[in-house]
């Protein structure tokens, strides 16, 4: 997705220099503070299961260790044989408050039942995360499953229960294993093979087998101790080394975007909207804060790991001239609100209570009806965000560092979220099909000072009543945003709704104070650095060229008749369209998800294999037989299931190399291999949007109700981003990125490639049910 951009050619310094030993240290070091962090989340999560009740267990637990205490008390038998006794006499309390033998009993057998207790349900979590650990389910035959995978289904619904809570399957999830470097390496070297001619060919197996050999052992020992001491041995590294240590623009190169439904508009009323649709967000944070929400499952039984929802709200990224942070906060009981140039602090309670949607609604509406213009600095004081890190971050600590700029910048940064009310209608326009390419520009950076870019999301509404996105990406990966998302829409509509005038249900509180504008006192200094931020984020954004488009022709019904997956034939697609569009291959990055363990966050897929390139070929060879392609499609389809089997068990590429390039650095040692792999450039850059993680309502029930999806800018100069998602039975929505600036690309041209590409294997696979039939 998005972070493939990131994830090229990035840079970090190791503060020591010197000996051998001292670079050790600091990579020790740096394990160290991995494990630490890790251990402090655990303990917070900890603490907030706790206060929420929701852990250590479940209320007929706890009867069964008043059961136990009372029995052994009645019984009178000290099950501490007097150890209990024998403790008490020694501690200084003991001197000021005595126990009698009743009292021992009663401690003793409390100690006892409570220890019994939590004892078991330590065992019954080593033994889910034992059977969580088995992965051979993915690796089945399509449509098939054994006897073997039906006992573990059995056992795993055994031992988590009806009704698992968030922090209790994350807590049972498996730690991400470290691939050895020779699966590793084999891998990578099958991964190139089709992209290299022999003798550049021979040149990497030459620099990737003696990396193996020489380098790699020794690095490969600090992955390992930090996967026993860290919770996840990527996760951290990555977003700091790919997401916050970048100093390029997040705008378009970083942050992504979500679409509202494609079809329907609720409400035309834009106050109204917001205010439903805030109001659901907020019902969807207050039942995250109470690990009210089970989490998403695969296969019906396997929980994908959740901890990136605990950053979903009230974050920040805060610029740093070398590295960014996260601001994160337990709570947060505002809005900042974004309208033509001023900026608003909406408060979100009212006597303790979350504001309902029409006194939101009535709020939102205040806003819209203000007349008054920005303060000076304050129309375009947002393109901050939009621009390089660096020039942010200087002025940022010159200019934002006290008085009253100091007060309204951290009322952004402690907002729970930020809201923009845009001035021009968006929206998906039947007769006007470039209208979902204006939508996702409007999306993914707006007119550069519109949304505040380093929130953990900005929700955009529109004048029309549509709505959508915008996402920062380092807290977090789409998929968690995609829930939310989700869950936000349905709740709008099917639970909330609206009366017949458009309006939020409910009579509006006029009592409420009105929406605080926040107060600016910037400089003209201060004005210079919004401008050229605002310049560089203007430049950057009319070099997006969008290309966004609904694929009706057919959709997974079609495709799973065929027994093909969907995304491997989506992907096949791609790779003959990219053929068709460029006349060669390219590396192709494709996101998967590692939520089958803790922390985990994504995977890479190198879907340009041997088997794919050998199908392409075959379709542009006018001497190939359909059943000769048709055998190639099926080895290529194969294929990529492999690969993304592998990729989300733990046994992919990328994310391993990435960690031993980090190692080396720290260690100061060189290696042209690991720096040859992160500087190659993703030209082709893919990712499927998720759909129907939840179960709030069904599309094939409301077919209008499909999603559009979302998006992302560019990855590279010369390539295409594509994000993809597949709506019901019959719809797939494509979102195609690329640079005007590249004369190598046209969005509009790969647009047409895919299409055809689509067809032309569908047509193909007409073949196969009826040879099956005979």
């Amino acid at each position: 997705m998005a972070e493939a951009h990131q994830a090229v050619a990035f840079q970090f310094t190791v503060t020591p220099d010197g000996v051998d030993f001292q670079l050790s240290r600091e990579a020790l070091k740096q394990v160290y503070l991995s494990g630490l962090s890790s251990w402090k989340k655990r303990f917070i999560r900890l603490k907030n299961s706790f206060l929420t009740g929701v852990y250590p267990g479940t209320p007929s637990g706890w009867l069964a260790v008043t059961i136990v205490t009372v029995g052994f008390t009645w019984v009178r038998v000290d099950v501490s044989k007097g150890l209990i006794g024998s403790i008490w006499g020694h501690l200084p309390i003991s001197c000021s408050c005595y126990l009698s033998l009743r009292q021992q009993t009663l401690l003793s057998a409390l100690l006892f039942s409570t220890g019994i207790w939590l004892s078991g349900i330590w065992l019954c979590r080593q033994v889910l995360k034992l059977l969580l650990s088995y992965h051979g389910w993915m690796f089945e035959p399509h449509g098939k499953i054994s006897f073997s995978t039906k006992v573990w289904v059995a056992m795993v619904k055994l031992m988590s229960g009806r009704h698992p809570m968030l922090y209790s399957f994350q807590t049972s999830l498996p730690k991400l294993p470290v691939p050895r470097v020779k699966d590793t390496i084999r891998r990578y070297l099958d991964s190139v093979w089709p992209l290299l001619d022999k003798e550049k060919y021979d040149q990497m197996e030459a620099l990737a087998l003696d990396f193996q050999k020489k380098v790699a052992p020794r690095l490969q020992k600090y992955l390992i101790l930090k996967s026993w001491w860290a919770t996840n041995y990527v996760s951290d590294w990555w977003e700091e080394y790919v997401y916050l240590r970048g100093r390029d623009p997040i705008m378009v190169n970083s942050n992504y975007y979500l679409m509202d439904f494609l079809y329907i508009t609720p409400t035309s009323i834009q106050a109204a909207r917001a205010g439903n649709s805030v109001h659901a967000i907020l019902t969807y944070r207050r039942q995250l804060d109470r690990e009210e929400l089970a989490p998403v499952m695969a296969l019906g039984v396997v929980p994908m790991c959740s901890y990136q929802m605990e950053r979903m709200f009230n974050t920040t990224r805060i610029p740093g001239k070398e590295a960014d942070s996260l601001l994160h906060l337990t709570d947060s009981k505002h809005l900042v609100v974004f309208h033509r140039g001023r900026f608003y602090r909406v408060w979100l309670y009212h006597a303790g209570k979350l504001l309902p949607p029409r006194d939101l609604e009535m709020q939102f509406q205040r806003i819209l009806d203000d007349p008054s213009p920005p303060q000076p600095g304050e129309l375009r004081l947002a393109a901050l965000t939009a621009g390089s890190r660096v020039p942010w971050a200087e002025a940022r600590a010159r200019y934002f560092s006290q008085g009253k700029n100091k007060a309204s910048l951290g009322c952004i940064d402690r907002a729970a979220f930020f809201l923009t009310l845009d001035e021009e209608a968006q929206g998906y326009d039947q007769g006007r099909e470039e209208s979902l390419d204006d939508y996702a520009k409007s999306l993914l950076h707006g007119r550069c000072y519109d949304r505040w870019f380093d929130k953990s999301f900005t929700l955009v509404v529109y004048p029309n009543g549509k709505l959508g996105g915008n996402a920062e990406h380092s807290w977090a990966d789409a998929p968690i945003m995609g829930h939310l998302w989700e869950s936000m829409l349905a709740t709008d509509q099917f639970q909330l709704g609206y009366c017949d005038g458009g309006h939020c249900h409910g009579v509006p509180n006029t009592d409420l104070s009105p929406p605080q504008r926040l107060v600016w006192d910037i400089p003209e200094e201060c004005i210079w650095a919004i401008d050229a931020s605002y310049g560089e984020a203007r430049a950057l954004a009319d070099d997006v060229d969008f290309s966004c488009f609904r694929f009706a022709s057919f959709g997974k019904g079609l495709i799973k008749k065929c027994r093909t997956s969907p995304d491997s034939f989506i992907q096949i697609a791609l790779q003959l369209a990219h053929f068709r569009d460029k006349g060669h291959f390219c590396l192709t990055y494709e996101a998967s998800m590692t939520r089958l363990f803790r922390e985990g966050r994504t995977e890479t897929v190198r879907s340009c294999t041997r088997e794919v390139t050998a199908f392409v070929r075959s379709m542009v060879d006018p001497n190939c037989s359909p059943s000769e392609r048709l055998q190639l499609f099926q080895a290529a389809a194969e294929k990529h299931q492999q690969m993304y089997r592998l990729a989300m068990t733990g046994a992919g590429i990328d994310r391993h190399l990435f960690c031993l390039y980090v190692v080396s650095r720290y260690l100061g040692v060189k290696s042209p291999f690991l720096d040859k792999v992160l500087s190659e450039p993703w030209r082709l850059s893919t990712s499927q949007t998720p759909q129907q993680q939840i179960k709030m309502f069904s599309v094939e029930a409301y077919p209008d109700y499909v999603s559009s999806g979302g998006g992302f800018g560019p990855v590279a100069d010369d390539g295409y981003g594509v994000s993809y998602i597949i709506a019901g039975e019959n719809l797939i929505t494509f979102h195609i990125s690329s640079k005007f600036s590249s004369p190598e690309t046209d969005s509009a041209r790969f647009e047409r490639n895919i299409r055809q590409a689509m067809v032309d294997i569908a047509a193909l696979l007409q073949v196969q049910p009826r040879r099956t039939a005979r």
